[in-house]
């Protein structure tokens, strides 16, 4: 099976050509140098050169704060190169799994958010990936919109790679205690997608590492798997901020998942104590 991957240099794409690879896979993977999404003519070039059974594109702008300023600069890449990749992967009769957020949610509820619950992003970041989920849905005959929280892995930037680095520079860190999500280790979502592609059981899915906290106690666990002392002092997101307003709550239900009978995904927990193994 072939499949090609775009994003392929971000910290999930490098985990997902490693894992394809791993599985016997033709694997096509392309980093913005090599296939820029917004240009359809080149998407168009490349993806019908290769004739892939299987498009996962993780390509994304992700600068959340930046986005605000630059909302132009988001909804090009998030949306309309998704638009390019969707058109093109239809029309080669491609499968293809869309990477999309928990920021599509406006995070004012307090229970589980599962994939029927009704999308209301609150900053540009996520209106252009909800964006390019429309776009997915409207040009596309068989996908899976694959929605994620709270990234980290071994390539790639990701808030336990900016604890680590802060906890050599400072003695105290002061890390909001009133944002709650749940965190989701690379190496589990790749084996999720991986999973998903096997089937024809399209639509859309939350994947993330199940159980849920805050990024205080996020932080807090992290140092204590690292062996690190720090000071982690709880605070509110009032004191910390920031261009682009957060969803308070972006805990995931996994229906998808289990209603099509998909393995549970793990504890966050005991993703971290592998991150930090591995």
């Amino acid at each position: 099976m072939k499949v090609l991957v775009t994003g392929a240099k971000g910290q999930l794409g490098t985990d997902l050509v490693l894992l394809l690879s791993d599985r016997g896979y033709e694997v096509y993977g392309y980093g913005k140098e090599e296939l820029d999404i917004t240009n359809f003519d080149q998407v168009k070039r490349v993806i019908r050169e290769i004739h892939p059974d299987v498009v996962i594109h993780a390509a994304a702008y992700t600068k959340v704060d930046l986005a605000e300023s630059k909302p132009d600069q988001a909804f090009l890449i998030n949306s309309y190169g998704t638009r390019n990749v969707a058109v093109v992967s239809e029309a080669v009769g491609a499968k293809l799994v869309y990477i999309s957020t928990d920021y599509v949610f406006d995070g004012t509820t307090t229970t589980p958010y599962n994939e029927f619950a009704s999308t209301n992003p609150q900053n540009v970041y996520g209106k252009s990936k909800l964006a390019g989920e429309q776009f997915v849905r409207d040009l596309h005959s068989k996908f899976f919109i694959v929605r994620t929280s709270w990234v980290f892995g071994k390539h790639g930037n990701n808030f336990v790679k900016t604890m680590l680095k802060l906890a050599k520079e400072r003695d105290e860190l002061m890390v909001v205690n009133d944002q709650v999500g749940c965190p989701t280790y690379t190496v589990d979502l790749a084996n999720c997608i991986l999973d998903l592609i096997q089937t024809e059981k399209y639509g859309i899915y939350h994947v993330s590492n199940t159980g849920q906290c805050s990024w205080y106690e996020f932080a807090k666990a992290i140092f204590e798997e690292a062996g690190v002392n720090v000071k982690v002092n709880p605070c509110t997101t009032k004191d910390y901020p920031r261009p682009a307003p957060r969803p308070s709550y972006s805990v995931f239900d996994h229906m998808a998942l289990r209603l099509n009978g998909f393995n549970n995904m793990r504890d966050w927990k005991k993703a971290l104590i592998d991150y930090f193994k591995n």
